[in-house]
């Protein structure tokens, strides 16, 4: 019985072929972008699952009122909670090289530049099961001065020998030790290292602050440990170690699991895999509209030819099929259709994983997520549309009475009109939606990219210097850059707009006893010439004598309206903010966003102190032909810093990598959503196709007495016109509470205009009209004749 129900099906889908292909087409593309995504949002998900621990390991965040939440927390937390709360089995601290700014790396007369380059407590291997090609895990990170590399670093440094007790010298100055060599972390990894330091080798070590909140800690707890127990344990140890004016933090602990997806608002990570929840809500919603347009294409087709398959029914009734029988019918051929869609669309997604690769920067491949829960999310998804697209046509059609059938009056009182109405409603709805998004994440890109930042990242190049040995070299790098005619400026700074600095805070007087928070870069004249500040008051760092204890600061207007001066006000005023008490303000730089555009404007100091490094050389430039350009940058960098890698960041570029996931989101939101509106299109041709099918008589009686190949057009077009133009009315406001959702994750944004709702309406209603219009015009300019002879 069964056999003979998908014979019959199959005969039935091949002999309407027109519309069981636009049915398979519609399914196929949609199922293709859901598997797309599916592997994407599964990629996700499945971040640090692979370590043993994972329902067990916890990293500390730092809670605070000025900067939100820091995954970062100070050093002193990793040794005090490993040693004071007996839920905590083992901690470890992890930082980033130089906060997070490249290690050079020389080995066997070969330099490398090493983006990637921690120094981590040996227990970080206790937490997390990393596991070794060569060394001991136990004891690789034991002593100070030794180093592990992953598999792929090995090979990269030291080619096929064995690396274990080589060593490499970073930054011309520290040499290490190889102890071991560990399999790369995976892509779905929070852990991107490729080089680690043990962390006694550091200068850090030596002390245990529980000031600077600048080292991600990890800590693994017992089996049954309560975290709210350990987060007020964790109190307890900084009431104890922090003197109450001090504590500008609280400390909690947050899952692993929770790490990837749950940080994007958090300051202080040093992976490069953050990923975003809302990102994938984002993609997860995408994935529903898109199999919900390509459902309802398959029940607008399949309804439509319910009057010609309502013979077919009461026939079948009449010599004895139940219900039962025709609905199981109907639901094989639906089960037929998807799954031809199905293999389909998986094929369609093999061949598009490159690009989807490219377009989102992940590594997916087929074969490494084929496993049970990817073939049962493969089989629930084929089921599910197998039910929610044959639901309506199994059981409407299961209910066809053999009597009314057969009387006149069938046709007028069918409902599958109203229904398929409805459906086409809610289809374009969809679409509009997914149009305005588009144009709403588009605008707000353009705002960003276009966006004056307060000062010119445009033709700045940041270059690393971190492994020049000696002040001459120093010098002689400066010199050699500012010799060059196309070098407009060039100073040094801790960082450049977009990094994280050293955080601090400004005090309006001695009785303020709370301050303002505020990012402090390290900096020497000629910093306002390279980014073109634009200064409200004073002038630009002085030249830094040596010997010279004063401590010179431009302050923003932010941090000046703090203290309740004017720019002009505030020039040569003494100012408390953790310099000493020989600080003073000597410019005043009108507000610049130094951050993402997702932060609001904070407070921001350039200075000369002493307390941190200038690593960076900043050089604002001219040129026609960049390449020859920075090989004479290249070249003087060799010149004064010999055997070492150039390492160099444009301004403009790095900027651009802050709105990276957002760039992300537009590009796949666009390229799916053209792909839905195209799925949508066919269903509406398919429909089309049917009304022109049904009306044909009445198209060749209209032509005879006289009417237009316009006017057939347009009595043809006008139905399915007015139900878009209702799809637009349901659309907007749902459109818009969405887009305004997803805005509120901006600081500084655009505001929606009711114009880009208009013109997402108009897009879609120029589509349908296309796409009816083709099928309308063939039908109007058909012979008459043959229309009335052919029914």
């Amino acid at each position: 019985m069964i056999k003979n129900y998908f014979k019959t099906a199959w005969r039935n889908l091949k002999a309407h072929r027109l519309f069981t292909l636009l049915n398979i087409a519609g399914l196929s593309i949609g199922l293709a972008i859901s598997v797309l995504l599916y592997m994407f949002i599964a990629s996700e998900y499945s971040f640090d699952s692979m370590y043993k621990n994972e329902k067990n390991i916890y990293r500390v965040l730092a809670k605070t009122d000025s900067y939100g939440t820091m995954s970062a927390s100070p050093n002193a937390v990793a040794p005090a909670i490993s040693a004071n709360i007996p839920e905590v089995k083992s901690a470890a601290r992890m930082l980033k090289h130089d906060f997070g700014t490249s290690a050079f790396i020389k080995t066997n007369n070969h330099d490398f530049v090493e983006k990637y380059f921690y120094y981590c407590d040996s227990s970080i291997f206790k937490i997390f099961n990393v596991p070794f090609v060569t060394g001991n895990p136990a004891t690789a990170l034991s002593r100070p001065n030794t180093v592990v590399l992953s598999e792929k670093t090995a090979k990269i440094y030291f080619g096929n020998v064995n690396p274990v007790g080589k060593t490499i010298v970073v930054d011309n100055y520290y040499t290490f030790e190889v102890t071991g060599v560990y399999k790369d972390f995976p892509q779905n990894s929070t852990l991107d290292c490729n080089v680690i330091a043990s962390f006694s080798s550091n200068n850090f070590s030596k002390y245990n602050s529980w000031s600077n909140a600048s080292f991600e800690t990890y800590c693994l707890l017992n089996d049954h440990a309560n975290i709210s127990t350990v987060d007020k344990k964790m109190q307890q140890l900084m009431d104890k170690n922090v003197p109450k004016e001090d504590r500008w933090y609280s400390l909690s602990l947050q899952p692993l699991d929770k790490v990837h997806l749950y940080s994007a608002g958090y300051t202080g990570s040093y992976s490069s895999r953050n990923g975003d929840i809302k990102e994938v809500r984002n993609l997860s919603f995408l994935v529903i509209l898109i199999l919900l347009i390509a459902c309802i294409n398959y029940m607008n087709l399949s309804t439509a030819r319910s009057q010609k398959r309502a013979k077919e029914v009461a026939i079948n009734k009449t010599l004895g099929a139940s219900m039962r029988n025709i609905v199981f019918r109907f639901y094989s051929e639906t089960a037929i259709l998807t799954l031809i869609a199905l293999l389909i669309g998986i094929v369609l997604a093999v061949f598009a994983l490159p690009v989807f690769n490219n377009i989102t920067g992940k590594e997916l491949s087929l074969g490494s997520i084929i496993n049970f829960k990817f073939l049962a999310g493969i089989f629930l998804m084929w089921l599910g549309i197998t039910v929610v697209s044959g639901s309506y046509p199994a059981i409407y059609l299961s209910r066809f009475s053999p009597k009314l059938v057969l009387q006149q009056s069938f046709q007028k009182g069918n409902t599958s009109a109203y229904i398929r109405k409805g459906l086409v409603v809610l289809q374009f709805a969809c679409s509009v939606i997914l149009i305005f998004g588009v144009i709403v994440i588009y605008q707000q890109m353009q705002y960003v990219q276009n966006k004056n930042l307060g000062f010119q990242p445009d033709n700045v190049v940041a270059i690393n210097a971190t492994a020049a040995t000696s002040k001459s070299q120093i010098i002689s790098l400066m010199n050699d850059l500012k010799s060059q005619p196309n070098v407009l400026a060039v100073t040094r700074a801790q960082a450049y707009p977009g990094m994280e600095t050293s955080g601090r805070s400004i005090y309006k007087n001695e009785s303020d006893k709370n301050g303002l928070n505020i990012q402090t870069n390290h900096s020497q004249d000629g910093i306002v010439d390279v980014l073109k500040l634009k200064l409200l008051a004073g002038s630009d760092l002085p030249v830094k004598v040596e010997g010279d204890s004063t401590v010179h600061i431009i302050l923003n207007k932010k941090a000046v309206d703090y203290l309740g001066l004017t720019p002009q006000q505030a020039i040569g005023k003494k100012v408390k903010m953790q310099f000493g008490n020989n600080a003073y303000i000597t410019g005043v730089a009108d507000n610049f966003n130094f951050a993402s555009l997702h932060e609001p404007m904070g407070a921001y100091a350039f200075n000369d102190a002493t307390m941190e490094p200038k690593p960076f050389f900043l050089v604002r430039f001219k040129t026609n032909d960049l390449p020859k350009t920075m090989e004479k940058f290249e070249s003087s960098f060799k010149k004064a810093i010999p055997e070492t890698a150039f390492d160099f960041t444009f301004l403009d570029q790095y900027l651009n990598t802050l709105y990276a996931s957002e760039h992300r989101m537009s590009i796949v939101t666009l390229i799916f959503s053209i792909l839905a509106i195209i799925v949508a299109c066919m269903g509406l041709f398919g429909l089309a196709v049917y009304t022109a099918e049904q009306r044909t008589k009445e198209i060749g009686v209209r032509k005879i007495l006289g009417a237009s190949v316009t006017g057939i057009t347009v009595l043809l077009s006008k139905d399915f016109l007015k139900l878009v133009i209702i799809s637009i009315v349901i659309a907007a406001p749902i459109s818009w509470w969405m887009m305004t959702k997803w805005l509120q994750g901006f600081a500084y944004k655009i505001k929606l205009s009711w114009w880009a709702i208009i013109v997402a309406g108009c897009i879609a209603i120029i589509i349908a009209l296309i796409t009816v219009s083709f099928q309308a015009i063939k039908a109007a300019v058909a012979n008459p004749v043959d229309s009335l002879r052919s029914e």
